[in-house]
């Protein structure tokens, strides 16, 4: 019966019998790698512009990455761990195929214009309607409401155990205080299958945590990569010994309100992060010479030795503050606080690094302003109808008695593309001569 649990479908209850355990995650793998809102990654920033250049990443091949990475770390710990072979509980297993699965789903609900128009989009609901918005709730009313697929009128219609894996923070978003989430109506779903599987409140299952770290890990890989490569991340002394580098870094991980798990108090901070960076660059420095001084191959040669030493580094452990289980980085059994730490610090270079470049903030600026006034362009009901989709529209008045206009509103921005995005900005708000307009016959 165990098994039934995680395959059971929220929406489509024949094959939960299904004798070959396989076959539901494939459908789900398909279902993903075919949907419109996984092609639309191809055009989403993950941290360059998406069409910024050939090389950069964009959250499409961070989505393969991950998924890559997740599915050889599951595959590993299910041949270390004995109580995963037991499948005493559906939370406590490790299906490489179902975080893989997830690993491919984890940033479908991220808008254009990457953290910048989650930012936008929350700031504007909330101070007009008092809707919340946020990447990993807009994930699920993709995946539970938004997408369509042959035969179902409720977004793909995923197993438990996929749904469940993407499911990083397992609360109801519009709890006071709550950053991170579910909204409400796709909750009422997610939490009747925690129930049914017996989730103990506020924890995630084993999948979803190793998702969430290979996500991190990543992050903290190939962010700097791609920083490297852009040249915005300078492997010498004068950045890397540089103190406002330094002081920036230590402000990032000081102001990260998920940062507690880290105990930052029992180090000291400073010394930590000048010694990271120095053993980072003194790194750079022994491959570039064994790479006979080529920078990208000593680019590969770092990030694969990187991901490496994280990826070796991943283990389970009893969890005593929740009674559960947690996936993290281990040494001698015990938590690896210093690999976790150094991959923060890692992430936080690249971020002060990319993210704070000036160039960087006037894309943001200009995101800002096209997302704001695209807002504003479809808000009103009695305006907005008239230029949206006529199959937004169709599927609102189906449904209005599930969503309010502004939801629908900002469901039809976070799925557009950076370039769409820029494009119906421009449909509306360029003018003078130069500007490409779109034939009227576009079929978008």
């Amino acid at each position: 019966m165990q098994m039934n649990v995680r395959k059971m479908r929220l929406f489509d209850y024949e094959n939960i019998h299904s004798s070959d355990d396989r076959d539901e995650y494939e459908k789900d793998y398909a279902r993903l790698i075919q949907s419109p809102a996984f092609r639309r990654l191809q055009g989403k920033s993950q941290v360059f512009g998406a069409g910024s250049g050939d090389y950069y990443r964009t959250r499409l091949t961070h989505s393969l990455e991950v998924s890559q990475i997740a599915r050889e770390v599951a595959r590993k710990l299910g041949k270390s761990y004995a109580f995963l072979a037991k499948k005493e509980h559906p939370g406590l297993m490790l299906d490489p195929e179902v975080v893989e699965c997830a690993s491919l789903a984890h940033d479908l609900g991220h808008p254009p214009f990457g953290h910048k128009g989650e930012e936008v989009l929350n700031e504007l609901l909330q101070a007009e309607c008092g809707l919340k918005f946020e990447g990993n709730a807009q994930n699920y009313r993709l995946l539970m409401f938004l997408e369509k697929r042959a035969g179902s009128d409720s977004g793909l219609d995923l197993t438990a155990a996929v749904l469940l894996a993407i499911n990083k923070y397992p609360f109801l978003i519009e709890e006071p205080g709550r950053l991170k989430g579910v909204y409400s109506m796709e909750w009422e779903g997610i939490l009747s299958l925690r129930q049914k599987w017996g989730m103990p409140e506020g924890c995630a299952t084993l999948e979803a945590q190793l998702m969430d770290l290979c996500d991190d890990i990543a992050y903290s890989t190939h962010d700097i990569e791609d920083g490297i490569r852009a040249g915005k991340i300078q492997m010498s002394t004068s950045l890397f010994e540089d103190d406002r580098l330094v002081t920036n870094v230590m402000h990032e991980i000081e102001n990260d309100p998920g940062n507690a798990v880290m105990r930052w108090d029992e180090v000291d901070l400073k010394q930590m992060v000048k010694q990271a960076l120095h053993h980072y660059l003194q790194q750079w420095e022994s491959i570039y010479v064994e790479c006979g001084r080529e920078p990208s191959r000593t680019r590969r040669e770092m990030k694969a030795r990187w991901v490496r030493k994280f990826v070796s580094g991943v283990g389970i452990i009893d969890d005593p503050a929740t009674g559960w289980k947690r996936v993290t980085f281990i040494r001698d059994g015990e938590q690896d606080m210093e690999l976790l730490r150094t991959m923060e610090i890692l992430k936080k270079l690249a971020w002060v690094t990319l993210i704070k470049d000036f160039r960087v903030q006037r894309l943001h600026k200009r995101s800002e302003i096209m997302l704001t006034r695209l807002w504003d362009s479809f808000k009103n009901p009695d305006t907005g109808r008239l230029i949206l989709p006529p199959d937004w529209l169709e599927s609102y008045e189906r449904q209005k008695g599930k969503w309010r206009w502004e939801r629908m509103v900002s469901d039809y921005i976070a799925g557009m593309t950076d370039a769409y995005a820029e494009k119906v900005y421009a449909e509306f708000y360029a003018s003078g001569s130069g500007t490409k307009w779109g034939s009227l016959y576009d079929r978008d």
